[in-house]
């Protein structure tokens, strides 16, 4: 029996199980041999040398990665080659793109690389067209805009979700609070710290059992289910923030574009028309959680004209600009001198684990 027979008949079997408790056990065992399973038929036979097949190999450049997803013709190299100017071919028959075409978009100082990747079909997951290809570069990716047809939004958007989950990349999603470390003797150690409703001990042990796991510890920090702990324990899941960007809305009616507008974490756009651009830039430069720093040479006005781009939230340290700069800067770096919104006076000096805000201007003093 095939990889892909094996997987269809653990799928059928948990479309015909009840979920509730007394089945919870049972379907938490069918997950982790799903997971497997899958896991074997997206690395290959690797072990076995040879070919794996050819991929997109496409330098990564710019402040960031932006993946253009979607199904054939849904106007992902119209959009490429509007924003960025770079050629990509267009025409109104299927599969125009068969391999992976780069652009750079310039936006509030940052150089944002965009992929257009070929349109995926059903089955990309298991190895159908050049899907294993195009996905496995999503992953790569800091962003994936999903490109929809407007006319047939939520049935391409239900199969590409599938197919993107399917191959370990998790969209919209945070990466689950759990603590799991192996060890050598001591057998299973489940603890929490807040009452889970999803997993119970037996259920972990069961999980990890399949995983060949006797002796490990499981902290859950948070309301985890079965897929959460198989996520944890494959280790090779990633998390990537997701757009979803309509396409061809001057092709639909008003009242069906109020009806898309309930759709989470979208932009409708008119590749064509050039319609609604400035969102989509502003939702991707949001989404992508980037901020642009300045640095003030000693004695000098601050260089406006050059940001230093680099990730948002709390990697966004004093650290983190230096290495960005130079990776030795920030061994060499005596103090820094903030001007901006994340300093209470203006200059403060601060040191290496300082967050920096957006448009804040630093000075680095050397040892």
């Amino acid at each position: 029996m095939s990889l892909v027979q094996k997987i269809k008949e653990i799928e059928d079997e948990m479309a015909r199980t009840q979920k509730n408790k007394a089945t919870s056990y049972h379907l938490g065992l069918l997950k982790a041999k799903l997971a497997k399973f899958k896991r074997e038929l997206i690395m290959g036979p690797s072990k076995a040398g040879g070919p794996v097949g050819e991929g997109f190999d496409v330098m990564k450049s710019g402040d960031a990665r932006v993946g253009l997803i979607g199904f054939p013709s849904v106007g992902k190299s119209t959009l490429l080659s509007k924003l960025t100017g770079t050629f990509s071919e267009v025409a109104s028959y299927e599969f125009t793109t068969l391999t992976c075409i780069p652009g750079v978009v310039n936006y509030k100082g940052a150089r944002i690389q965009l992929l257009d990747l070929p349109g995926i079909i059903e089955g990309a997951k298991d190895g159908k067209g050049r899907g294993r290809q195009v996905i496995a570069v999503g992953r790569t990716c800091n962003l994936i805009l999903i490109v929809l047809d407007a006319s047939k939004p939520l049935v391409h958007k239900r199969i590409i979700e599938s197919e993107l989950e399917g191959f370990g990349i998790r969209l919209n999603k945070e990466k689950p609070n759990i603590a799991f470390r192996r060890k050598d003797k001591g057998g299973i150690n489940f603890t929490h710290t807040i009452a889970p409703t999803h997993l119970d001990s037996e259920t972990v042990k069961a999980i990890l059992g399949e995983y060949k796991i006797f002796n490990a510890d499981v902290c859950l920090r948070c309301d985890a289910t079965a897929d959460d702990l198989i996520d944890i324990i494959e280790g090779n899941r990633v998390y990537i923030p997701v757009l979803y960007v309509l396409n061809k809305i001057d092709a639909i009616s008003i009242e069906e574009l109020d009806l898309l507008d309930r759709i989470p974490h979208y932009v409708p756009i008119s590749a064509h028309q050039e319609w609604n651009y400035d969102e989509l830039l502003d939702k991707i430069w949001l989404y992508l959680d980037l901020i642009r720093i300045y640095t003030k040479p000693r004695g000098q006005i601050p260089d406006y004209n050059a940001p230093v781009v680099i990730r948002g939230g709390g990697s966004s340290s004093v650290e983190s600009f230096c290495t960005r700069i130079h990776k030795t800067l920030a061994k060499q770096m005596k103090y820094a001198l903030v001007w901006g919104s994340s300093v209470k006076h203006q200059p403060q000096r601060v040191g290496k684990d300082h967050v920096l805000n957006d448009e804040d201007v630093v000075q680095v003093v050397k040892k």
